[in-house]
């Protein structure tokens, strides 16, 4: 009799043992596989068998088992898993990844692919944000504006400093947003977001040359600013461009150029400036001679190559230089006659004053 009460209670105990085992193992086959978020788009193939699809799931490191989906499957009746193309990811957990495919909740890829251009201003950023995501013009000037936004900018990254809470700066980000071609996960994305990712690629580019920086005599915001000038008043010879610049700052002269003008009577198109627009006054005219010094802030967003142009400077004797604003060819002088000279011999091709 102890013999059969001692097999009946190993019975119970084993059979309890297996059912808690069970219950264990399936509460572990139903939580999410880990806590990365990143999605991972899957397509499933019709016929949309359990096992096929459960196969898809392991391989992609969705699920923790394949045969314990199939499993789940068939305990729970179900009996609707569609095919299709599915965004799914791995801290998802099993009920949710099954409601996804049985409901048929396709992945619509609605990702977006914006291009800044080199040499675009703050004006012309905030019309591709509105052109390409539900953004407004004036929501891209006056989020991007905002100081308490700014001043949260300068704790998080070491390239913005107080500089841009100059009251005379006209666009506070300007010249500070890295131009290339961005992608984003909808048209919905929000200019904080925008910019967040601008900024974060010209921590990158700038980030190598950190140590340069730090010991410049310049800082960022009049670096960055040097580079904008650049950016826009030559393709090919920014290191020549910037050394003039340079020159004329270490001699008091005004920079004397025809783009900071531009820019600062917020002008884009490209028809001659008038002697009265030379003459006018605000903290981007280096044209007026009675400005000396670097414009208040950068004027346009900034390449690589004019960032390389900015801090690591050469040495010219040149202090003035002149384009054809047809051919693009730039001319560089030491002395003011040789200008004047060149001057009045493009001065058909490149009117003005």
């Amino acid at each position: 009799m102890n013999v059969v009460r001692k097999f009946i209670i190993i019975v119970i105990l084993l059979i309890t043992f297996l059912f808690v085992s069970g219950i264990g193992l399936y509460y572990y086959f139903i939580k999410p596989v880990d806590n990365n978020a990143s999605g991972k788009i899957i397509k499933i193939e019709s016929p949309a068998s359990a096992t096929k699809i459960g196969q898809i799931l392991y391989k992609n490191k969705l699920i923790k088992n394949d045969k314990f989906f199939s499993l789940y499957i068939k305990l729970n009746k179900i009996n609707n898993l569609q095919a299709g193309t599915y965004k799914l990811s791995s801290n998802m957990p099993l009920k949710d990844i099954v409601s996804i495919i049985s409901e048929g909740k396709i992945y619509k890829d609605d990702t977006i692919r914006i291009t800044f251009r080199e040499g675009i201003n703050f004006r012309e950023f905030a019309k591709v944000v509105e052109k390409n995501t539900t953004n407004s013009y004036d929501e891209v000037i006056e989020s991007l504006s905002n100081k308490d936004y700014l001043k949260g900018l300068i704790e998080d990254y070491w390239f913005i400093t107080d500089e841009i809470l100059n009251d005379e700066i006209y666009y506070p980000l300007e010249g500070y947003l890295f131009p290339d071609t961005y992608e984003f996960i909808n048209n919905g994305v929000t200019t904080y977001e925008i910019a967040k990712k601008l900024l974060d690629q010209m921590d990158v580019v700038l980030t190598p040359y950190k140590n340069l920086i730090e010991n410049d005599k310049y800082s960022v915001h009049e670096l960055l600013t040097l580079a904008s000038i650049a950016e826009k008043e030559s393709n090919n010879n920014r290191k020549n461009v910037v050394s003039v610049f340079v020159n004329r700052l270490n001699k008091n002269i005004s920079l004397g150029s025809d783009i900071t003008t531009r820019y600062g009577i917020k002008l884009d198109d490209s028809r001659p400036l008038t002697k009265s627009e030379y003459a006018s006054i605000n903290p981007y005219n280096t044209r007026n001679t009675n400005m000396v010094g670097l414009p208040a802030s950068p004027i346009c967003m900034v390449s690589k190559d004019s960032i390389e142009a900015s801090i690591n400077r050469i040495e010219t004797n040149y202090l003035y230089f002149i384009a054809n604003i047809n051919t693009r060819e730039t001319f560089f002088y030491a002395t003011s006659k040789e200008f004047e000279a060149k001057k009045q011999e493009l001065s058909k091709v490149n009117g003005g004053y």
